[in-house]
């Protein structure tokens, strides 16, 4: 979904929720099954679907790959959720740094 149609109150998804949730169900693939086509171990997929793991350049391009969309929507995803967490994260900070204009 575009930014400027999402709530900004709502944290982004993590890209390994809509693994879990959608895309390993989908392709009727257990963890360990997914963990294999992927070239991963096991316990390095179940962080990422526990969403205790960021997704990587790295791991984006290898479920880019078996999802066949690329990696580039898996850091999106990612991205757009980091950024989501460190302007909730620094918003005391950024509200005393001004916003400059040219002349």
């Amino acid at each position: 979904m575009p930014d400027s149609h999402r709530d900004p109150n709502r944290e982004p998804t993590h890209p390994g929720a809509i693994l879990r949730e959608d895309v390993l169900p989908a392709l009727d693939l257990s963890v360990t099954a997914a963990a294999a086509a992927l070239g991963v171990s096991r316990q390095a997929l179940h962080r990422l679907l526990a969403e205790d793991v960021a997704m990587t350049p790295e791991m984006a391009v290898r479920v880019g790959k078996l999802c066949g969309n690329g990696p580039r929507v898996w850091l999106a995803m990612q991205q757009a959720r980091d950024l989501w967490q460190a302007e909730r994260a620094m918003a005391d900070i950024l509200a005393r740094i001004p916003t400059m204009h040219a002349a």
